[in-house]
């Protein structure tokens, strides 16, 4: 994915749609809320170049999902709400409640060891190898590097040759420790789902989770999409939606962090699945579900500010206390978000078929107009102030990836100081503004300072002194001023 500032390294009986709604006096209204969404979504589309969209919202009892748009600007087909998109990392949450199936059944403990189930799992680290649990690989809290994107091909052993290479991959910070996003770790998860399940990661999934919730346009491999409306990947070229078919190319190594196909539909009818409604069949018990959606790892930020992650879901505060459970997932292409409220039985997703959907995304999804319109909520405050030590920030702040061809990479960014605030460049060009609202925690704006509607926070060490900034979620290690120097690569992000 080419760098953006989203992130520099690359989430019953069905009721009418929208677009079907009954007209006559005796209908049910459509909430003025849902008609401003999809006022939103309709200018966000023509701002931003996104052919296509499928919306699902869960609102006051009733399920609206509609298409927005065309699949492809090549054929002019309508998006439906059962057009398949790449759902990306939300896929990561697919994998965290098929093993939570496992876990109700006795065969897998949160708790135990990762070694308990692969006993030759090896690391970077020994020792993290040793100790490293379950529970740790879905809370991103690991500690290895975790954009890992190797391509093992496309055999039933993919996975397994995924895993076994992971020893490639650098210790960050201490297990258990540090909130650092981990698409490696998700990928130990399910190589430990089908181990345990004793069949390939995509048909433990299908089984266990898929067809039990009636999830009719879910598949993991395109072979699988005949018949079905899908959405093509579009780059913007000049301004315009162009279709891309390279971006749709993904390693089976990366199903279980970011390869599930799915509908505006479906994902709905998931998330009505973790609010624990009835009309949906209850795979899990309250217990376990409700479990996923607490007992956070380490918090941070990823977009937005996070208490921590639980099994696999985001956990994000609010002003008002209520939690929003949120996840979503980036692929080249292909971008969506989802989140729900609990305690205001409220869920959103939204699916885009464009390299630019995550800047629409972020309006929706980390900045908290949705959650205002559709449950009364605000994000935590955030008050740009002047920073009192910015030199102590000053620096460049490389991470690393491992591509396809097992190769690593590195990004970096040259930050400066500037009127109180930092600039965050690569190569000399600026990418965004950092403003302080409080220590460590910044907000990203763009250079002019518009908003990018996202928040990152640097993390210091056992010393007090600043040794990261995360951002995207990502861990970027500090090299004073001067020592190093920022590149950037363009890669596909989960």
């Amino acid at each position: 994915m080419p760098l953006t500032r989203r992130t520099v390294l690359k989430s019953a009986a069905v009721l009418p749609t929208l677009s079907a709604l009954p007209t006559s006096a005796t209908a049910i209204r459509e909430p003025a809320a849902i008609g401003r969404l999809a006022e939103k979504i309709e200018a966000g589309m023509a701002d931003y170049a996104i052919p296509g969209a499928g919306l699902g919202v869960w609102y006051r009892g009733r399920e609206y999902v509609r298409g927005f748009g065309v699949t492809s600007v090549d054929t002019n087909e309508p998006v439906s709400a059962d057009t398949v998109f790449r759902i990306g990392s939300t896929s990561k949450t697919f994998t965290a409640t098929a093993i939570m199936r496992l876990v109700e059944q006795g065969r897998i403990s949160l708790e135990r060891p990762v070694r308990a189930y692969l006993p030759d799992f090896a690391t970077a680290d020994p020792s993290v190898a040793a100790r490293v649990t379950v529970r740790q690989l879905l809370n991103h809290s690991a500690g290895w590097q975790g954009d890992y994107f190797e391509d093992t091909g496309d055999g039933d052993d993919a996975l397994a040759k995924y895993v076994a290479d992971l020893t490639k991959v650098p210790q960050l910070t201490p297990l258990g420790k540090v909130f650092s996003y981990n698409n490696a770790a998700l990928g130990v998860a399910g190589r430990v789902l089908e181990t345990v399940y004793g069949k390939p990661y995509e048909t433990a999934v299908r089984e266990l989770l898929i067809d039990p919730l009636g999830l009719a346009h879910s598949r993991f491999f395109r072979s699988e999409l005949e018949g079905f409306s899908v959405a093509a990947s579009h780059n913007v070229v000049n301004g315009k939606a162009v279709v891309e078919p390279s971006f749709d190319a993904m390693p089976r190594s990366l199903h279980a962090a970011g390869g599930l196909i799915s509908s505006a539909r479906d994902q709905l009818r998931y998330a009505r699945f973790h609010l624990g409604h009835r009309g949906i069949p209850q795979v899990l018990s309250d217990r376990i579900r409700l479990a996923m959606q607490s007992h956070p790892g380490p918090g941070g930020t990823l977009f937005v500010e996070l208490n921590g992650v639980g099994v696999s879901w985001m956990l994000r505060p609010t002003a008002q206390g209520p939690t929003v459970v949120q996840h979503g997932g980036d692929w080249s292409g292909q971008h969506s978000g989802f989140l729900f409220v609990p305690q205001r039985d409220f869920a959103i997703t939204l699916l885009t078929n464009s390299e630019s959907g995550p800047t629409l995304l972020a309006e929706l999804f980390a900045d908290d107009w949705a959650l205002q319109e559709f449950a009364g909520l605000n994000n935590l405050l955030a008050v740009p102030r002047p920073v009192t030590r910015p030199s102590e920030y000053v620096g460049t702040y490389v991470a690393q990836q491992i591509g396809f061809d097992g190769k690593p990479e590195e990004i970096g960014l040259d930050v400066t100081a500037d009127d109180g605030e930092l600039v965050a460049s690569v190569g000399g060009q600026p990418m965004f503004r950092f403003a302080f609202y409080r220590k460590d925690f910044v907000l990203a704006l763009n250079p002019d300072g518009t908003s990018t509607h996202t928040r990152a926070n640097f993390v210091r060490g056992t010393t007090g002194k600043v040794e990261w900034l995360r951002y995207g979620g990502r861990l970027f290690r500090f090299h004073p001023a001067g020592v190093r120097q920022a590149k950037a690569f363009s890669h596909r992000v989960l």
